[in-house]
């Protein structure tokens, strides 16, 4: 009887299997109720004393053997069937890695940037969190001013002095208090606004800001840079300035590009006139240099302004705001090849 367990023991050792099924007939072939474990438990009481000890360390052995097996060969298994199950055919070509691309705001702003650093503009950044200084008083917006109203502003509401920024003008306010004149520099950044969201306008939107500060500087020559901009950045440089309003700077201007009115969409866009408002600008202030202890008897300058989103809508005719923060991927792999 002890030669027959030994025999089992071996076939039990010499056991391998390819497939869960094996594993399941071998286990019961050994383990199962009417398996081989069981007929050598059957016989123990037949033994003869002198031998039950050997006989139950043998059977015993038996037992794990076919355990281990039963264990070792389950458990490699499913582990390769959990892997195809997750990985598909792993003896298969792994898939191309899709390439992304750029938002088509950053797109935008990096061209933007691109067009001012050829005639010497560098780029100036600043916290989105504001005080109330940089964002308004330096900016000739003191407290109670009618003109805040113009700009609906997030506060923070255990610090009424603390505010989410409504422009990057706040930046050009830290850049001219820590560099003197020359300066040239332009604020790209995202900026707040308490505004119902609608396909034309957002609480959240990004902003270029440009200011030109150095000795008789004049409107002719904002004029030049806004009219090589246009050139640059659109192609077109036909462009007309409208007398507006703005706190911070006199005379301040709204720009109008003429867009034309070759296709269907432009007299969608243009209300059918050709012309299209771009941006703001404006000589600065001379309040606004005096807050940032710049001397206004020796230097002036212009500032302009423009919405990076505005800019983008035009490029790529893209008619609602909101598509720009809905990352909707079948929206932004339209802008993979855009530089």
């Amino acid at each position: 009887m002890l030669e027959k367990i030994r025999e089992a023991i071996s076939e039990a050792e010499k056991f391998t299997a390819t497939t869960l099924q094996e594993v399941e007939d071998f286990r019961i072939k050994y383990l199962g109720k009417k398996g081989i474990l069981n007929d050598f438990f059957a016989v123990f009481k037949e033994v003869p004393n002198e031998q039950k000890k050997e006989f139950g360390q043998a059977v015993n052995q038996l037992k794990q053997v076919a355990q281990e097996r039963v264990d070792m060969f389950k458990s490699q298994l499913e582990s390769k069937l959990e892997d195809k199950g997750v990985y598909g055919d792993l003896s298969r070509p792994g898939d191309p890695i899709s390439i992304g691309g750029r938002h088509p705001i950053s797109i935008v702003k990096n061209q933007i940037i691109e067009v001012f650093s050829r005639i010497g503009f560098n780029v100036s950044e600043g916290p989105e969190i504001e005080d109330d200084w940089h964002n308004f008083s330096a900016l000739n917006l003191p407290e109670y001013h009618p003109a805040r109203d113009m700009q609906d502003t997030f506060f923070i509401q255990t610090n009424p002095d603390v505010l989410l920024r409504t422009h990057t003008s706040s930046v050009q306010v830290r850049y001219m208090e820590e560099n003197k004149p020359p300066i040239r520099t332009i604020s790209p950044g995202r900026v707040f606004r308490n505004e119902a969201v609608s396909a034309r306008s957002h609480c959240i939107f990004h902003q270029v800001e440009g200011l030109y500060i150095d000795k008789d500087v004049s409107f002719a020559d904002l004029k030049q840079t806004l009219i090589y901009f246009c050139t640059e950045m659109f192609g077109k440089s036909k462009i007309r300035l409208r007398p507006s309003y703005f706190p911070f700077t006199e005379p301040s201007a709204e720009v109008d590009i003429y867009w034309g009115l070759e296709t269907e969409t432009d007299h969608r866009i243009t209300k059918g006139t050709g012309w299209l408002e771009i941006m703001g600008c404006g000589m600065v202030d001379p309040n606004v240099l005096k807050n940032c202890s710049i001397d206004t008897d020796v230097y002036t300058g212009f500032a302009f302004g423009m919405g990076i989103e505005r800019i983008a809508m035009l490029l790529y005719q893209i008619g609602d705001i909101r598509m720009f923060y809905e990352n909707d991927i079948r929206f932004l792999e339209q802008f993979k090849s855009a530089l």
